[in-house]
């Protein structure tokens, strides 16, 4: 059973001559008195209202209205990893930890592994080192992919066989993304059965043009050796991606026109409710996003178009939601400048707005049963809140189901009677509980007594400022334990500032950070504009010009805080991690010594060196914009360092995402320079600090500011 928190003090051991209270003390003393099932963890099973969870070696089945010990549906010879029926019901697919996990990653989100398949007759087929399994929906065939080639299963005949055979390494990828499309897109199996189980359709990635990017590893070894793979930094040649369809009874394949444009993204594919294959199309600088059907006959046209003068948020598997085979829900923000939910019809268009507002919907939960209304998440009563409505399509009768401030986190049945939902605001602790269609609670997730007293001793404070150019930002402040108003504390800000991004929210939350507020300093946190939540405008400002707006935010709210009588002046120092890195050097280089300490983790030092999806949206290539590129790099005022800064960079050697290669250029800047600073390396470890010292990262950034702060 999943628990939210896990005590990991009592499994590790640090040792610090600094530290006051330490990173894994901290972790122990939060004392959280709140233990439950997390909504997060449960597995519906479809057309009904119950779930399943992983219990060790079993498969237990519950219901979400009765509580209750559950119902063994399913025994292993050892601990389960992951679980699903198949369609039909009577196979099952599972992943066991045999002496340890079966996975070997890849990158962030892939990985290959072994999966077992139960069979209606008692036997079990292994299937091993593959990646991107699924049944299709007629429960026939399974397909995977392996060494870059697209295979089937046919579970009636045992017969196991590729349908594309020219996959390579670094060359050809089928049926899987390439490093850029997992990274931003945010999926990596890239095939669809068809609805009735006929057909494959699939994704060929050609990387030949890409360049490769080359990380050293150590990993102990007498001689280190290099890791190769395709990256499409901004501005260079991507992947050429094509559309590909399999007849299963056939075994002929052919590939689908997606237009005469080869430089552009397919971001997603799939089938309606009708059977008939789809796919997004964005072009290159992703501000003109289609969603295209192709008929029986092999025609296509766009049921869906979307434009903007800068761009449009990158869409996924959420963006278009079918709810028959005519009509379709489109989550969208450019048509107000606030994101909606819009009821579309395949022949006839847009259909009316569902939703409307200066606020965000940020989550389409699901239609009920008799698609006529829809549950959604959305920021109607705060920007920095969550909550439950439900509405008719039409846009009538909407009502908040879950209205208690703070966050709501909803996880519905697959029947849509039920929501198993996580809440927490700052001022109290999570709770989980059960509830159905209409917001009723009918039965609670909690294990154990819990103290509904309880209140968090490090709470977030909720502020607003206006800068000197007339915007006004939310933050917070988290005091320290016998805050004195009377006397004057350091203050640390933490920050990430990425565009569309949300730190300032009425939710329980802890990361390193409340360790220094139990050593006597203040947390303070600033949003600054081109993050999330509150309106295109804000989040778009900094369209063209990433690190100009947000830098300059940053440094005013620091500027006001200096102004407060409780806050020492001299004393104010600024985190960050990634694109939060990349902001916590340009604030400490352009400070002009307003930051006595800095620290960049796994910083992007110029956007040159980052990936063509993510920098390009933001940004536009390098070769039309490159002031955008070059003007707000730190690598290009590194001479800016104040004396009376000190810098701590961090990163790992083995970083995929945001390369090696910007912290040494960082550092080549700062040496030309004549700069003093610290650094700590990790080798083998990537931008999460896995798989090895995520804590040791943690206790480090403490010390630091205990003897720079």
């Amino acid at each position: 059973m999943r628990r939210l928190f896990m005590t990991i003090g009592l499994l590790l051991a640090v040792v610090t001559a600094t530290a006051q209270v330490s990173y894994l003390e901290m972790v122990d003393a939060r004392q959280v008195p709140t233990d439950y099932i997390a909504p997060s963890s449960l597995t519906p099973v479809d057309g009904t209202h119950q779930y399943m969870e992983l219990d060790g070696k079993r498969v237990v089945l519950y219901d979400y209205a009765k509580p209750g010990n559950g119902r063994v549906v399913f025994t292993a010879s050892d601990v389960i990893m992951s679980y699903q029926k198949s369609p039909c019901g009577t196979m099952a697919m599972y992943e066991l930890w045999k002496d340890g996990s079966p996975r070997t990653e890849i990158y962030r989100h892939s990985f290959t592994s072994d999966y077992y398949i139960a069979c209606p007759d008692g036997s079990t087929i292994l299937i091993e080192d593959v990646r991107d399994i699924s049944f299709s929906p007629d429960s026939k065939f399974l397909a995977m992919s392996y060494q870059n080639d697209l295979f089937v299963y046919n579970l009636e005949t045992n017969e196991i066989y590729n349908i594309t055979d020219d996959g390579r390494w670094n060359h050809i990828i089928n049926g899987t993304t390439d490093w850029v499309y997992e990274e931003e897109y945010g999926f990596t199996q890239a095939y669809a059965f068809s609805t009735d189980g006929q057909e494959i359709a699939y994704l060929k990635f050609d990387e030949s043009s890409v360049r490769e990017f080359e990380m050293m590893r150590f990993d102990n070894e007498l001689y280190n050796a290099a890791y190769r793979f395709k990256y499409p930094k901004a501005g260079d040649d991507n992947s050429i991606v094509t559309l590909h369809v399999y007849n299963l009874a056939t075994r002929e394949t052919r590939q689908v026109d997606t237009g005469a444009e080869i430089d552009q993204y397919i971001p997603r594919i799939g089938y309606t409710p009708a059977g008939k294959l789809f796919y997004y199309r964005v072009n290159r600088l992703q501000n003109h996003f289609e969603v295209v059907l192709v008929e029986d006959d092999g025609s296509q046209r766009v049921i869906y178009d979307e434009r903007d003068d800068r761009y449009v948020e990158r869409p996924n598997a959420a963006t278009i939601t079918f709810i028959d085979e005519d009509r379709f829900i489109v989550r969208e923000e450019t048509t107000t400048g606030w994101f909606h939910l819009y009821l579309h019809s395949v022949a006839d268009g847009r259909l009316n707005a569902i939703t409307s507002g200066e606020w965000e919907v940020t989550q389409l939960v699901g239609l009920a049963p008799n698609n006529k209304s829809l549950y959604y998440i959305s920021t109607e009563q705060s920007p920095e809140e969550r909550h439950l409505y439900v509405v008719n399509l039409d846009g009538s009768k909407k009502r908040c189901l879950l209205s208690k401030p703070g966050y709501w986190r909803v996880y519905p049945s697959a029947d849509m009677k039920y929501f198993a939902a996580e809440h927490s605001a700052t001022d109290c602790y999570p709770t989980a509980a059960v509830y159905d269609a209409n917001g009723k609670e009918v039965r609670s997730l909690m294990l154990g007594d819990v103290d509904q007293t309880a209140t968090p001793a490090y709470q977030r404070n909720y502020y607003s400022f206006t800068t000197e150019r007339g915007d006004v930002l939310r933050y917070f402040l988290i005091y320290p334990k016998n805050y004195d108003p009377s006397k004057r504390y350091p203050v640390l800000l933490t920050q990430y500032s990425g565009p569309g991004s949300q730190q300032i929210e009425n939710r329980y939350t802890t990361d390193w950070e409340e360790t220094l507020a139990r050593n006597g300093y203040i947390v303070a946190c600033c949003d600054a504009r081109g993050t999330g939540y509150r309106g295109e405008n804000f989040k778009k400002v900094t369209y063209g010009n990433l690190g100009y707006a947000e830098v300059q935010d940053q440094i005013s709210f620091a500027r006001h805080l200096s102004r407060q009588p409780f806050i020492d002046a001299s004393r104010i120092g600024i985190y960050g991690w990634s694109y939060g890195g990349f902001m916590a050097l340009g604030c400490a280089l352009k400070g002009d010594g307003l930051f006595k300490m800095a620290i960049a983790v796994a910083p992007v030092t110029s956007w040159r060196y980052y990936d063509s999806i993510y920098t390009e949206i933001y940004n536009g290539l390098p070769q039309d914009n490159p002031a955008g590129y070059d003007d707000n790099s730190p690598i290009n005022f590194a001479d800016r360092l104040s004396n009376n800064t000190r810098l701590l960079i961090i990163h790992g050697t083995a970083d995929d995402n945001v390369h090696f290669q910007n912290t040494m250029e960082m550092c080549r800047a700062l040496n030309a320079a004549g700069k003093q600073y610290d650094m700590m390396i990790y080798p083998d470890q990537n931008h999460s600090m896995r798989p090895n010292d995520m804590i040791n990262i943690r206790q480090k950034m403490v010390d630091y500011c205990l003897e720079n702060l």
